[in-house]
């Protein structure tokens, strides 16, 4: 950012809190830029004589883009905030700007404190993490369910629902693109592969997708604010399937929980899914699809991130991701995607050649 760009974020910033109450003298205002991951949008911390805040701008890069995503940010964190979801109060919003006002939840994500906690005993996650996990399990149902209830699909700023063509489109083919090819170099690919992200795409696509989809539920969209569970970053909402966004909690290469505590918690899932009077056979039946669905777009953003956005933070997480991928295709309810498998051998093959600094944070 330069020095003129942050001299005009931060004025008008400081006009917003002005014009609407929030803070009477604007010299006594502190606003310091914060880091956004993945995010074009610009994020901020904002004190002011009696409290703080956390502001958000959206994405000057592209304009239109931009103010489509803060307004769905708006509207959906509002419809959310009324469904009785623990999402950040929204104190104020510019409609011309995109300028939004976000209650300060402080700055530990979940994936901090998970972190911390492994650190603390030795790279184990003990039953105090299990406990938060199944709450944010129960939390995420009832998000699913409550947040479809009267949502408006024309506040999503980008689709309005998760299908087929954006499993296709967001999903395979961007694995293809920015990982296999722009990353890895991969020019050849086996005879049958695309087919076999159409037959994937199709089987995922048979999920009732009526429910409330976050799209990107996993361990730095959630933060620990005064010992309880928040959810951020949810302006790509849309309706969608349930096993998604619990796909996104559960194979997270940001937490990399041990596969038996995946199990665990979505057996504790399915047993909270049947008190909501929903068929657990059809849900595990089209979970594996969606979680594979999930694994491949995963690794498209860490490539496209980690490297064609020079986000180097990202780069560390390639590796599990793989990993991931890996031993989901060798489970036997992936047996239909054999060309899928050979491909992900090859990547593991080649993954393994590379220097380790290749793929770890140089910032």
């Amino acid at each position: 950012m330069t020095h003129s760009n942050k001299q005009n974020h931060t004025q008008q910033i400081l006009h917003f809190l002005q014009k609407e109450g929030f803070a009477e003298d604007t010299d006594k205002v502190r606003i310091a830029p914060l880091s956004g991951d993945g995010s074009s949008r610009l994020f901020f911390k904002i004190k002011t004589e009696t409290t703080s805040y956390c502001g958000v701008l959206p994405d000057k890069e592209n304009t239109q883009k931009g103010m489509a995503e803060a307004h769905a940010a708006f509207k959906i964190g509002s419809h959310l905030k009324k469904r009785g979801l623990p999402v950040p109060v929204i104190h104020g919003f510019d409609p011309i700007s995109g300028f939004i006002l976000f209650e300060d939840l402080g700055e530990t994500l979940l994936h901090d404190l998970l972190q911390e906690k492994k650190k603390d005993s030795g790279e184990q996650l003990g039953q105090e993490v299990v406990e938060l996990y199944k709450e944010i399990i129960q939390m995420l149902l009832f998000m699913q369910i409550s947040g479809s209830v009267r949502f408006d699909r024309k506040w999503c700023w980008d689709t309005q629902r998760y299908d087929k063509k954006l499993m296709l489109e967001r999903e395979s083919s961007y694995f293809m693109q920015s990982f296999c090819r722009d990353l890895l170099g991969i020019k050849s690919f086996p005879n049958g592969l695309t087919d076999e992200f159409k037959l994937l795409a199709g089987r995922a696509s048979r999920q009732p997708a009526v429910y409330f989809l976050h799209r990107d539920f996993q361990s730095r969209n959630l933060m620990v604010s005064d010992g309880k569970i928040r959810i951020i970053d949810f302006q790509g909402g849309r309706l969608g399937p349930l096993g998604y966004d619990l796909a996104s909690l559960l194979i997270d290469p940001y937490a990399e929980l041990p596969e038996q505590l995946q199990h665990e918690l979505l057996e504790h899932y399915l047993e909270h899914l049947c008190t909501y009077g929903l068929d657990e056979l059809a849900f595990k039946k089209g979970y594996p699809d969606l979680a594979l669905q999930r694994n491949l777009q995963v690794l498209g953003a860490y490539a496209f991130l980690g490297f064609q956005k020079q986000k180097s933070f990202f780069r560390q997480y390639i590796l599990p991701a793989t990993f991931s991928l890996h031993q989901r295709l060798a489970q036997p309810e992936a047996k239909d995607y054999p060309h899928l498998r050979q491909l992900t051998h090859t990547i593991m093959d080649l993954l393994d050649q590379k220097n380790d600094f290749f793929f770890t944070t140089t910032d």
